[in-house]
């Protein structure tokens, strides 16, 4: 059941914050892609960020998981969570925008509600839930168009790319659930980004080569910015929105990224999406609205209250 509370002011500033951390990291994950391959990207992403977190943990002197089986869950979370989502959207990017990249991005919410009601018990599909998740497909479906799905070009392989990273995303979720619960989060994300990093350096390599460091400074800044700032300090910056806004408020992250996805997009790398992706956008903001259940449980209480 989703969480309803409330947001203080400070928990609105950090899910700003989270949003346009967020929003900027496609953008500086273009720019990167222009000197390194994606896997390189990737391969950089967690490695950073990894060495980040574990700083924080070792700081913090928080214990440390001792059963192997976790350290095993950490590996398939982070090729859930990141090696497959990242790299999917990493090659993505290549061939279409960075704006329309988070768009397809928001459907994470809608994959894992599905998925969700098929593994647990307890977050079965209800009638809202469905309506929910009808109108995020219908927007998933109509920023893609259709029509791109005839012809199988690299721009639509490209989207289907993408969705099939917000699917991993989904799973992880479920996956998290049932092997990673009662960990102190920056232990999950820290053992996460380890798994990912021993999967995506040697892949990085073989199929790349050696990860450069004469890079121009645009791309070294880039990378800088979503290793440590958009995944390490995101991580962090996510666990104390949870903290204090609830899971079910962190819904709105997904859909404030978009927009600010876009209009980054359009100032620093000049691109232009079709009128479908922001109709798109407005059906899948739509489906997140009643995932999220406020509007729909307040429009219920206003139908069914007594008459003056």
């Amino acid at each position: 059941m989703i969480e309803q509370t409330s947001i203080s002011a400070k928990a609105w500033a950090a899910l700003l914050l989270l949003a346009l951390i967020w929003g900027a990291s496609f953008v500086s994950i273009r720019i990167a892609l222009d000197e390194i391959g994606p896997l390189t990207a990737v391969a950089h992403r967690t490695f950073w960020a990894m060495l980040v977190l574990w700083a924080v943990i070792a700081a913090m002197r928080l214990p440390l998981p001792r059963n192997p089986r976790v350290w095993g869950a950490f590996f398939i979370m982070g090729l859930l969570n990141n090696v497959i989502p990242f790299g999917l959207m990493a090659w993505g990017q290549l061939h279409i925008e960075s704006g329309l990249t988070s768009i397809l991005n928001a459907a994470t919410a809608v994959f894992g509600v599905l998925l969700a009601a098929v593994f647990f018990a307890d977050e079965r599909l209800s009638p809202r839930k469905a309506i929910g998740v009808t109108l995020g497909f219908a927007g998933v479906a109509t920023a893609i168009g259709l029509e791109n799905l005839r012809d199988f070009d690299l721009r639509s392989l490209a989207q289907l790319a993408v969705l099939g990273g917000t699917i991993s995303y989904a799973l992880a979720g479920v996956w998290a659930r049932k092997t990673l619960s009662g960990l102190a989060p920056q232990v999950a994300a820290a053992g996460m980004l380890t798994g990912s990093t021993l999967i995506t350096l040697p892949l990085a390599l073989v199929f790349e080569g050696p990860i450069r460091f004469d890079l121009q400074p645009d791309t070294m800044l880039a990378i800088a910015y979503y290793a440590v700032i958009a995944t390490a300090g995101a991580y962090l910056l996510y666990y104390f929105v949870l903290a204090r806004a609830g899971s079910g408020n962190l819904l709105l992250v997904t859909l404030l990224i978009a927009p600010v996805a876009i209009t980054l997009g359009a100032l620093i790398l000049g691109e232009t999406l079709n009128p479908n992706a922001y109709a798109g956008f407005a059906l899948l903001a739509l489906g997140l609205i009643v995932l999220d259940g406020r509007v729909w449980h307040g429009l219920r209480r206003s139908m069914t209250a007594p008459a003056d």
